[in-house]
């Protein structure tokens, strides 16, 4: 299909705000033309979506806050393709957005003018899978909740979990590297990635696809891309390293009247749970009205200002049952939760989704400003309340919640609508907050597009300025991902 020329984002319909607002300017790629198409549909005939209703869907990202402009969306089932591809935008200066499931947080995932959208969606294959090792190798388009359904047929679990699992895809996680449930178990992807298969801006292809949990010949440069979001290469493949199953998983949920209280929690359930503790959520009370109100779902436990939700993972059930009901009588008897309860195989499932589901709750309440903060854990919350008094009325609510276990704080605030005045008085304060706290403006959803020009409250400017002479090195051109990550190198 013909394609206009000559069209950039003037020719959407709607602007961007975080775009207006930072006065983004589009670089000086060349635009689609009538023969780049052709090529691409000779490439891969039926595998190219152009037309404005049909790419739609690919220019907006999860939350609907931000929008792009892109005419065409390439689905490339294999790396020799994704080479051919980007060896041809390469040599015609034509940027590319990777895109995996598209369920980014910062506008990481969705063009910001014009760029070809480069979709992992039909690179879905399980290349290999190791029983003795728990060693998976496949396609970065695979979706997480499916490769973990894979390997727990095979008696293991990804080291991965989170609440968009059922359509995130295990590229764009490793491209995020992205954080979830299971980190305080299992660690980051930093740990768990054996090894990458990307292909660079050229279109050349880099197999670094070990399957080996030690290899110590010269520099790890999978690490240069975990984490880079689609700006340093487009990984096409991944070895991770799966843990065993475990044979007894329980959850506990319990009511704590103050913050300090879910922290000495924590304290006492580290000390008494030990090498069985899985994860260590907490929510407040207004992240669970909302999930009652929206999704119809109640809460185990009633009337609390904070909740907690404890995970347990082991190879005895009765001994870590036992466990966690010791943990919980004493946790009781001491005052620290004024109720809780250990879930049942029904209720685990039950308890489990009101924190995995928050995120969609707070979608129903309008516009939603997203903030994912690492700080020291005897300050987390003190964002939250600082948040609301210096917000007041203005937001129609401000909730925190996160994974306590690691120093991960999800502030959440929302309006009826987008407002310039209300992310005025949000920005930058949240990031000098948590600059004064030593803390990092992002803990796992990465920087995209909305937080790039905010790098230097967690990074100093020595480290800025090296990031941008990897990208120059590795994508002179700067056509991979661009606008997104890092701010523009001087």
């Amino acid at each position: 299909p013909a394609v206009p020329r000559g069209r950039g984002c003037s020719g959407c319909r709607d602007v961007v705000p975080t775009c207006e607002r930072y006065a983004v300017q589009r670089l000086p790629f060349a635009r689609l033309a009538d023969r780049d198409v052709a090529f691409f549909e000779r490439l891969m005939p039926g595998r190219v979506v152009a037309g404005e209703e049909e790419v739609k869907p690919f220019n907006v990202d999860w939350l609907k806050s931000v929008r792009g402009c892109s005419q065409l969306v390439l689905k490339p089932q294999t790396t020799t393709e994704v080479s051919q591809v980007l060896r041809y935008c390469y040599e015609k200066n034509l940027a590319v957005n990777p895109q995996g499931g598209n369920t980014g947080l910062v506008g990481g995932s969705v063009p910001v003018f014009d760029e070809i959208i480069l979709s992992t969606a039909l690179m879905n294959q399980v290349i290999s899978f190791d029983k003795v090792s728990g060693i998976l190798v496949c396609q970065a388009g695979c979706v997480l909740e499916r490769l973990n359904e894979y390997v727990e047929e095979q008696g293991f679990v990804m080291p991965l979990d989170l609440g968009a699992k059922g359509s995130c895809h295990i590229g764009g996680n490793v491209a995020t590297n992205a954080g979830g449930l299971r980190l305080l178990r299992y660690g980051s992807l930093r740990g768990t990635v054996l090894g990458l298969e990307v292909v660079l801006a050229d279109g050349s292809a880099l197999d670094c696809l070990t399957s080996l949990r030690k290899d110590n010949t010269g520099y790890d440069l999978k690490q240069l891309f975990i984490g880079s979001e689609g700006t340093l290469g487009v990984i096409t493949a991944v070895s991770i390293l799966c843990p065993q199953k475990p044979k007894a998983v329980n959850v506990a949920f319990l009511g704590c009247q103050s913050f300090s209280k879910v922290l000495e929690t924590f304290t006492t359930c580290r000390a008494m749970l030990g090498e069985i503790l899985s994860a260590y959520e907490f929510m407040d009370e207004k992240c669970m009205e909302l999930v009652e109100r929206h999704l119809k779902l109640s809460s185990p436990v009633a009337d609390s200002p904070f909740y907690v939700l404890i995970e347990t993972s082991g190879s005895n059930s009765s001994h870590d049952e036992e466990k966690l009901n010791n943990f919980l009588e004493q946790a009781m008897a001491s005052g620290l939760v004024t109720d809780g309860t250990v879930a049942t195989d029904d209720k685990k499932i039950k308890a489990s989704h009101l924190r995995e589901r928050i995120t969609e709750a707070l979608t129903h309440e309008g516009y939603v400003y997203k903030y994912d903060v690492s700080l020291p854990v005897g300050k987390l919350y003190d964002l939250v309340a600082d948040m609301r008094a210096r917000l007041g009325q203005s937001a129609k609510s401000v909730v925190g919640y996160g994974h306590l276990g690691d120093g991960n704080l999800h502030l959440n605030i929302t309006a009826e609508s987008y407002s310039h005045s209300l992310l005025d008085a949000i920005e930058p304060f949240v990031y000098e907050w948590t600059a004064r706290c030593s803390g990092s403006i992002s803990a796992e959803h990465g920087l995209g597009f909305k937080k790039k020009q905010f790098i230097q409250y967690s990074k100093p400017r020595e480290a800025v300025v090296l990031m941008q002479q990897f990208k120059a090195m590795l994508d002179p051109k700067g056509i991979l991902n661009p606008y997104k990550t890092l701010p523009s190198a001087p």
